[in-house]
């Protein structure tokens, strides 16, 4: 199936397999913010990397080529992909928004976060990888110890008959989401 190109990204296919689909919540920021120079660094050195050995294509929201209401799709990759992976960095409401969607269906969760940002009480029990970005030599030679880390938690998310644990799972375990 052919993509369309956003901004120098593949956009998202027509028909997304949302069980080979990794979401990338992020903070995306105007073009050339420092937002969006993170999001565009983070996907393309760690998490693209670290998702294509686990068979997954990443997809973050503003690759999204389809026609339509904007917040409905974002949502719809929210509870169907397979993987989300959350950037905390920079607190960012509508990343918190998402996130807690995710907790709330119990769906396979890595949270990643700079290592310069703090966690908000709520969600910094969840395991999260702290990364530093702070500069560039600080950064380049841990590359690989993150897209390992990521990799890693993304696995164990994704076994078989694993539990996924949230604050909402952990207190209260009787609510379930239904997708239909």
């Amino acid at each position: 199936m052919a993509s369309t190109q956003t901004e120098g990204r593949p956009a998202a296919q027509e028909q997304t397999s949302f069980e080979t689909t990794c979401f990338y919540i992020t903070p995306i920021g105007s073009t050339g913010s420092d937002a969006r120079k993170h999001s565009d660094l983070f996907l393309g050195s760690l998490i693209e990397p670290a998702m294509a050995p686990l068979g997954l294509k990443v997809v973050r929201a503003d690759t999204i080529g389809q026609p339509g209401i904007i917040t409905r799709q974002i949502l719809e990759f929210i509870l169907r992909s397979r993987l989300v992976v959350a950037d905390l960095s920079f607190h960012n409401p509508n990343v918190f928004y998402e996130l807690a969607l995710r907790h709330a269906a119990r769906l396979p969760i890595v949270q990643i976060v700079r290592q310069t940002d703090s966690i908000p009480f709520d969600i910094n029990q969840m395991r999260t990888i702290p990364i530093d970005d702070s500069d560039i030599y600080a950064f380049v030679p841990k590359i690989e110890v993150y897209k390992s880390e990521i990799a890693s938690q993304a696995r164990r998310a994704l076994e078989a008959g694993h539990e996924v644990d949230t604050p909402i799972s952990v207190y209260f375990p009787g609510l379930r989401t239904i997708l239909s």
